[in-house]
């Protein structure tokens, strides 16, 4: 996740109330999160969609927040805290060029990958290891900018993953952005 790191001040941004008016997580994960799953969202800044995925994944389930920047979790950790919900969040400070995860392996319900694939240093490796840590037919959301990913470059992506085990299972609408659904083959 070093190609393109979003730096810490547009975390700020990113994390602010307005932009639930654009892209409402309850709206956009719900129909994808039960109460008991667990949810490794690669790149989750300072936690716009963790904390709605750590209150729709309930009690008994987890959010694994990966990230390369410290800070960023370290803001993450603070708002989760706040709204108590830190016990369902897993934050994680990650090496470089990996997701670190891999005492997950096939553990994960869903991986959300939202606008961060295109930031990872290899797509490749990305959905090798988000592969690895879902379970059989578990689901992986792939949501990337518009403005940072042209079709091109997505149907790459979805091609990735293709190979890594993952298939497109339908297209996602998300405002100003690209997405699909992905799913992982049965062992």
């Amino acid at each position: 996740m070093a190609d393109q790191v979003c730096p810490l001040w547009m975390g700020y941004l990113l994390a602010s109330p307005i932009r639930r008016w654009m892209q409402n997580p309850d709206t956009l994960l719900g129909p994808y999160i039960e109460p008991g799953m667990t949810i490794l969202e690669p790149g989750p800044g300072m936690g716009f969609f963790t904390l709605p995925m750590a209150r729709l994944a309930g009690s008994t389930g987890r959010v694994v927040a990966v990230d390369i920047q410290a800070k960023m979790l370290d803001k993450l950790r603070s708002r989760a805290a706040k709204a108590g919900l830190l016990s369902r969040v897993d934050a994680r400070l990650a090496p470089p060029h990996s997701l670190g995860v891999g005492d997950l392996a096939g553990q994960v319900d869903l991986v959300a990958a939202l606008a961060v694939v295109h930031e990872m240093p290899s797509c490749e490796d990305f959905f090798r290891e988000a592969a690895a840590a879902l379970k059989p037919e578990g689901t992986l959301l792939l949501v990337e900018p518009a403005g940072h990913v042209n079709a091109a470059r997505f149907a790459r992506e979805i091609e990735l993953a293709r190979r890594a085990g993952l298939h497109k299972t339908q297209s996602l609408a998300v405002r100003r952005c690209l997405g699909a659904v992905l799913t992982k083959k049965a062992a």
